[in-house]
């Protein structure tokens, strides 16, 4: 085996576990999980998984970096194909909602039971990165409406700033039991009516 096939191979083991583990955390949260909980759900030995990670800790730092950069990049391949703006931002937010109204397909509270629990500042890092990666994806959405013309305004990055505090206060609300879907829509209902959108796009848009 040459070493490119090996370190192939290591990447794939990696993203099993990751995967098999992304299924657990999103089932029990993060507090409940341990590390047989993985283990089995991978189909790994106990001595397999510990040759590529240390702690549930450390599955779950990477699982969710993985799934946030993922996001990222769906999100960077949409714009490179020019994806028109409002398919785009409306996927977006469709999505979102999805994460928000389905926990059991979402690592949103093993995310917020992290967060609560850890606090090194390895730990504050890592919380700021996830929440760049949000910000950063929905400016680059934003970006995207800027260079097809379809908004206007040079503010964009604190716009999606605004709106990356949005989608964070529905998480925490839903989380606590006190967000509905009629109230996730209001608010990105409210996302959308903050677009500025150019005279041109918004006349073509109306018109379709």
């Amino acid at each position: 085996m040459t070493s490119n096939e090996g370190n192939d191979r290591r990447l794939q083991k990696e993203e099993a576990i990751l995967e098999g583990a992304r299924t657990v955390f999103c089932q029990k949260g993060y507090l409940e999980v341990t590390m047989k909980d993985i283990i089995d759900e991978c189909g790994i030995s106990r001595g397999g998984i510990y040759l590529y990670f240390d702690s549930v800790d450390e599955v779950f730092m990477a699982a969710a970096k993985r799934r946030m950069k993922r996001k990222y990049e769906d999100i960077l391949a949409a714009a490179e194909t020019d994806m028109p703006f409002f398919e785009l931002f409306d996927a977006y937010t469709a999505n979102e909602k999805a994460r928000l109204l389905n926990m059991e397909t979402s690592m949103l509270r093993s995310i917020y039971e992290y967060f609560f629990t850890h606090d090194a500042p390895e730990d504050r890092a890592f919380r700021q990165s996830q929440l760049s990666y949000v910000r950063d994806t929905i400016n680059e959405i934003l970006q995207l409406g800027a260079r097809q013309g379809v908004l206007q305004g040079d503010n964009l990055d604190l716009l999606a700033e605004s709106f990356m505090l949005i989608t964070e206060g529905l998480s925490v609300l839903v989380l606590m039991g006190g967000a509905s879907e009629a109230q996730v829509d209001r608010q990105f209902a409210l996302m959308r009516s903050l677009l500025p959108v150019s005279k041109e796009a918004a006349v073509e848009h109306n018109a379709e």
